[in-house]
């Protein structure tokens, strides 16, 4: 297995590649006035030389020691800070599953306790219980997605994908929401953006920010989608004309579960992970990502995808 070359590895062999070359060179040509390489003549020729050499294994020495160090510190502060997000995300998680999971017990022991309550009324605590389940299921989906990308994006398996054709089937899939919320959508991209890339991510990344857009823009507002090509990437564009968020909120939307209206989030069926998804799922493809407050009002998300 190749090993892995660490950023204390770098430093040592930058550091040393450098000084030898400067050895060398000044070793043979130390009087300037050489015009190719000639034998030393001189014992003074020879102790330089022996000099040079103890102090670079010296040098070599202490930078070995001080990689090893800086390494093992590089690591320790990776381990905690990956300590502390997975702590996070698990209090987290924990919040979130606290609600679906209580209404979901509250409902069926309701059903349990009274078997003579009316077939309207049970029907009524089965329907919510099966949306408080729908909920579930897209939370633990979101978690594992974002798991994928935390530990396991080295496996995912890139390929071609066309993401004009993969933005028109979104828009066939979301078509019965955009109508009921009376919801307009403008599609200016480009019919032949290719990308090489990994089909499963670049769907969640459109498919969360039309999801983004469903739940919070509002009744009969306006989805405008842009893309321009540029010498190795695509920029797109996602905005909405909806009521947008404060400019307070704006460096914070992609972190995991933080919520601008909780509440509102929660009625809405949110899991709180789609923006962090896509931001996550943008970087693996070598891009970036920024909202910002459209013009006119509204929200739009500008990003950047590398063409392979």
């Amino acid at each position: 297995m190749k090993k892995r070359l660490t950023e204390g590895r770098k430093m040592f062999w930058s550091v040393m590649v450098i000084f030898a070359i400067y050895a060398i060179c000044f070793i043979l040509f130390e009087d300037y006035d050489r015009i190719y390489l000639q034998p030393f003549e001189e014992a003074s020729d020879w102790h330089f030389l022996v000099f040079s050499v103890v102090v670079m294994g010296l040098l070599a020495w202490l930078l070995k020691r001080y990689s090893r160090r800086m390494d093992k510190r590089i690591v320790r502060d990776q381990t905690e800070k990956e300590g502390k997000i997975r702590r996070e995300l698990t209090h987290n998680i924990s919040h979130e599953l606290k609600t679906p999971v209580a209404s979901i017990l509250g409902y069926t022991e309701t059903l349990l306790e009274n078997p003579d309550i009316s077939p309207e009324t049970q029907l009524q605590f089965i329907q919510r219980t099966h949306l408080q389940a729908q909920r579930l299921t897209a939370l633990l989906k979101d978690v594992s997605m974002l798991n994928r990308l935390d530990y396991a994006s080295e496996q995912l398996e890139f390929m071609r994908v066309n993401i004009s054709e993969l933005v028109s089937d979104i828009t066939q899939e979301v078509a019965i929401q955009l109508s009921d919320r009376s919801m307009t959508l403008k599609n200016y991209m480009r019919e032949d953006i290719v990308i090489q890339g990994n089909p499963m991510l670049l769907y969640s990344i459109f498919r969360n920010l039309f999801d983004n857009a469903l739940n919070y823009a509002g009744e009969g507002t306006c989805i405008q989608i842009y893309s321009e090509e540029q010498s190795d990437c695509w920029k797109f564009r996602f905005a909405d004309n909806g009521k947008g968020i404060g400019q307070e909120h704006l460096p914070r939307i992609f972190e995991r579960f933080y919520r601008i209206d909780k509440g509102r989030s929660r009625t809405l069926g949110g899991t709180g992970l789609g923006l962090a998804i896509v931001k996550n799922a943008v970087n693996l493809h070598g891009g970036s990502i920024k909202a910002r407050e459209a013009k006119g009002g509204g929200l739009e998300f500008v990003f950047t995808l590398k063409k392979s």
